[in-house]
């Protein structure tokens, strides 16, 4: 597939509704990259254009050390994100070949995260997808990926996320705040500990009638530091005004894996 005179294709990743993502190669900086294409065809819909234009814009504005950086966003041929191929594997192929890690790398994984919300909560935005699979692991790093749902705060539109790691609200569509994405968090960090993720049903009802109760605890699946599993247990509060905010799930971590 043809990118523009300074990108070359070199396979496709994977297809997720409007957009594909494409291993690449830039020409004027001399490494590969990952291009997040719109597809053509039915898929080439004006919406599909806004969202990836939005999320680019987003993307290319920020700069932190725990989130993916973006290099470009091209209009022609078709619309087009570049950005950064980060080294490692993402947190969810990790924890399948792992299982549950151990205590001080979850917090760590845990400080990392932490960071790189708060940064997107001080530039108003929420990430609302949080989830292992868009969280890349290597070398004691973590980064964060796809900004393609967030969204400043406010009323949500049902179901939008990914429904193993939304908070309450978010499935059902309510006021959106910070506390959705400490929701999220927590229920990334609970699979990390545990090696399974706090909710599991055969259908998304089923999974939005458990969200609104209180996750199975994470003492009660495995021994961990009182710190981590007290920081991990309050994020998945169903009320979101009953979560921490982020800076209070931070000084617990910090009390598991204190900053060097």
């Amino acid at each position: 597939m043809r990118l523009s005179p300074a990108y070359r294709t070199l396979r496709l990743l994977r297809q997720n509704g409007d957009v594909s993502v494409y291993d690449a190669w830039s020409l004027e900086r001399g490494c590969r990259c990952v291009a997040k294409v719109l597809r053509g065809g039915r898929f080439d819909r004006p919406a599909g254009r806004r969202a990836l234009r939005a999320e680019g814009t987003l993307l290319l504005s920020l700069s932190h050390p725990h989130i993916v950086r973006g290099y470009e966003l091209l209009e022609h041929p078709r619309v087009a994100l570049i950005m950064e191929t980060l080294p490692g594997e993402t947190l969810s192929h990790l924890l399948r070949r792992r299982g549950g890690l151990a205590a001080r790398d979850v917090a760590m994984l845990g400080r990392q995260l932490c960071s790189a919300l708060h940064y997107l909560h001080g530039v108003g935005v929420l990430h609302l997808d949080v989830k292992p699979s868009n969280v890349v692991c290597h070398g004691g790093i973590a980064r964060l990926l796809d900004l393609g749902i967030a969204r400043p705060p406010g009323r949500g539109v049902p179901g939008i996320g990914t429904a193993a790691y939304m908070a309450p609200e978010q499935a059902r569509g309510g006021l959106l705040t910070a506390a959705a994405d400490v929701f999220s968090l927590g229920a990334v960090l609970f699979e990390a500990v545990t090696g399974s993720a706090p909710f599991r049903s055969d259908g998304d009802r089923d999974r939005y009638e458990q969200l609104e109760r209180r996750a199975t605890r994470v003492r009660a699946v495995c021994r961990v530091p009182a710190a981590l599993s007290e920081a991990i247990d309050a994020s998945l509060e169903p009320e979101p005004a009953r979560r921490p905010p982020l800076p209070r799930v931070l000084s617990a971590l910090e009390r598991v894996t204190p900053p060097a």
